[in-house]
């Protein structure tokens, strides 16, 4: 019988075919959410939203995507002068210029490095189609028929469970939103919910603790991570699969 349980799969970044390795251990027919941060520094960001919603599978907004969105909104306004943007800067410098070159919108001068910009319509009709699905996303999802811990679950990108009680408060609604894009505070265990997150690279995901951090670093490499991981809220089980060398 196939599985019906959920998987939770942490921070892609542009790794694309690392997440298809992931996906191919996952049995079929499994529910799968994402933690965001799907785009930036690997090379394939635009393969891995496409995926993502071809099979449409819930993602929470994550860091990554926020710089996406912002971005856009300063490509719209000034395409040409795009280079003296302190957004485009901002994002370029964490891994937006390989978002852009997966979109086909720059490339890269050969002798000195610097980026120029491709005035596609088509390539800008796309990367604008995906911003507006990004758009979309929510900053948490919340598990209505399980709890760990007699808790009950939500996921977001960050770490959001120290704070969880100003989600009533529509005065702290920035707070909230801050922290549950940019938050790297572990979880006190006299929180009210289970929090399942990434944003924060961990070497193992351990499943021991009184919170789920599912970021093994899929994109770091070179730092002893290199690691994209799926947790099953039914089974605690962990699947990891290791990018590939290229």
């Amino acid at each position: 019988m196939q599985s019906k349980n959920t998987y939770i799969i942490g921070d892609v970044h542009g790794e694309y075919e690392t997440l298809i390795k992931l996906i191919n251990k996952i049995p079929k027919n499994s529910k799968i959410i994402f933690v965001g941060d799907l785009v930036d520094r690997g090379l394939k960001s635009k393969d891995v939203i496409k995926f993502i919603r071809d099979n449409k599978y819930k993602c929470v907004l994550g860091n990554h995507e926020e710089f996406m969105i912002s971005f856009a909104k300063s490509l719209k306004k000034d395409y040409a002068n795009i280079a003296r943007s302190n957004s485009f800067y901002t994002w370029i410098t964490k891994g937006g210029k390989q978002t852009l070159l997966s979109y086909g919108l720059i490339k890269i001068d050969n002798d000195d490095g610097r980026l120029y910009y491709i005035d596609d319509e088509k390539k800008l009709q796309e990367f604008y189609d995906d911003v507006e699905w990004l758009k979309t996303l929510p900053l948490y999802i919340k598990i209505e028929d399980i709890k760990k811990h007699n808790k009950e679950i939500v996921i977001s990108h960050a770490s959001i469970a120290n704070i969880w009680e100003t989600i009533k408060n529509k005065n702290k609604q920035d707070i909230l939103n801050e922290n549950i894009l940019w938050s790297r505070k572990e979880p006190k265990e006299d929180v009210e919910i289970f929090n399942i997150f990434g944003h924060t690279v961990v070497k193992e995901v351990n499943t021991e603790k009184h919170f789920i951090d599912v970021d093994t670093g899929c994109h770091y490499l070179e730092k002893g991570f290199g690691k994209l991981s799926a947790y099953c809220l039914q089974t605690d089980e962990v699947i990891s699969v290791k990018k590939d060398r290229s």
